[in-house]
């Protein structure tokens, strides 16, 4: 097992399938009366937010205590962060604490990997820049295997601001290693330099690719980072991009029956989706936010679970 979770790429097959696997016996925790499990009692997972979160740090949050862990909740704002310390000594901080775990979101890509080595405890990557989000990856891949039963060979489309995506990122790398086949649709404004190097094709027409697609997964357009705003030079405007790139009824109904719907999360209702989609049966997006506190117990479970006592 892996000593900490910075980048959907350190999972090979094995281990991403142990994975999911373990999210769905966590998953049978829902269903009883006292949703706990003693695995990480005397445990610490820290929290450790530099950029705002409500489903992410929420769901890791209810992940640990349904471990039995004590959580620190730490967040950037309002604390010596921001009156200026670094995050090697809020790093150091948390190692004489004692943390055996911690979970970052940090604007700067690669963040968590400076921190894995500041640290002895685990250090889970929850959102670097415009990097990675492997947990998101995890929960999605779950969501699409409970929903149609298998991971190989899936068509799995990715819609949107795949440049400022660091979810997308996670996805084409973990879905690829599970056999899956990824399909970024994009103006070409919106993909990354050196996207042809990564393991997936690419699309500026998601007209075309919708009938061959088993799963269609919306992305958010990032206003916050569009320098410039709906002006800027990566497409004309709201209304055009989501002319040619939102998904609303009429492309619904191009997709196979067996087709679904996926947004990370948070929504732009009426830009990337229309609210007729969002709310459709075909539409997930309600349970990966579900799906994401059992592979998050799933994760902290393996990493801290065989760990010294």
């Amino acid at each position: 097992m892996i000593t900490h979770l910075l980048s959907a790429a350190d999972l090979d097959v094995t281990t991403a399938t142990q994975m999911l696997d373990t999210a769905v016996e966590m998953a049978t925790l829902a269903g009883r009366e006292v949703k706990k499990l003693p695995t990480l009692r005397g445990r610490t997972v820290v929290n450790l937010f530099y950029e705002d979160s409500t489903r992410t740090r929420t769901s890791f949050e209810v992940a640990a205590k349904r471990l039995s862990a004590d959580v620190i909740n730490f967040s950037a704002k309002g604390s010596s962060v921001s009156k200026g310390e670094s995050l090697k000594d809020t790093a150091l901080t948390l190692q004489a604490m004692g943390a055996d775990a911690v979970v970052i979101r940090h604007s700067a890509s690669g963040a968590p990997y400076q921190l894995a080595q500041w640290i002895d405890g685990c250090v889970v990557n929850a959102g670097d820049g415009t990097h990675e989000h492997p947990t998101q990856a995890l929960l999605d891949a779950y969501t699409m295997r409970s929903r149609l039963g298998r991971l190989a060979g899936l068509n799995v489309a990715i819609v949107g601001d795949v440049l400022h995506s660091r979810v997308a990122r996670s996805n084409v790398a973990l879905l690829h290693t599970l056999g899956a086949k990824v399909t970024l649709v994009a103006p070409p404004t919106l993909l990354p330099v050196g996207v042809g190097a990564w393991p997936c094709e690419t699309s500026y027409d998601l007209d075309a690719t919708l009938p061959d697609a088993d799963v269609v997964m919306m992305l958010r357009v990032q206003r916050e980072r569009l320098t410039g705003g709906w002006k800027d030079s990566f497409f004309p405007s709201e209304r055009e991009y989501s002319r040619r790139y939102g998904l609303d009824a009429a492309r619904l109904r191009r997709m196979p029956d067996h087709a679904i719907v996926m947004h990370p999360g948070p929504m732009n209702r009426g830009v990337e989706i229309t609210a007729e989609v969002a709310d459709s049966p075909q539409s997930t997006i309600v349970e990966q936010v579900a799906n994401g506190v059992s592979v998050r117990m799933a994760v902290l479970y393996l990493l801290l679970g065989g760990s010294k006592s």
